[in-house]
């Protein structure tokens, strides 16, 4: 692991405590609530602060997992640096964009 892919993982880490906990917290109160799935949908729509909580907790599990799955591929295969990065970079594309598409369709959509 690079340096900058270990200060990535950990600074992703330490990010997402705080938007898990926030988002565990959020979804135990909408259940308790009652909230229906439309009443959610309409307390979220054209919400930038739900845009915005949403997208950094995307990207940064996007990175996360990225370089997660990069370290256990060099780590327990016979991969090269390359093969292991290119694999992990895509997994942060995909996770990236089904993130964000995720957020058009809970925010703005």
């Amino acid at each position: 692991m690079t340096p900058l892919s270990y200060l990535l993982q950990r600074g992703t880490a330490m990010l997402m405590a705080p938007l898990v906990i926030t988002h565990l917290i959020v979804i135990i109160m909408a259940v308790q609530g009652g909230l229906s799935a439309e009443e959610i949908l309409a307390r979220t729509h054209d919400s930038m602060v739900w845009a915005s909580f949403y997208t950094l907790f995307v990207l940064a599990a996007s990175i996360h997992a990225g370089i997660g799955l990069e370290t256990i591929l060099r780590e327990w295969t016979p991969l090269g640096r390359v093969a292991a990065a290119s694999i992990g970079h895509t997994l942060i594309a995909i996770l990236w964009v089904l993130g964000a598409r995720a957020i058009y369709a809970v925010v703005w959509a």
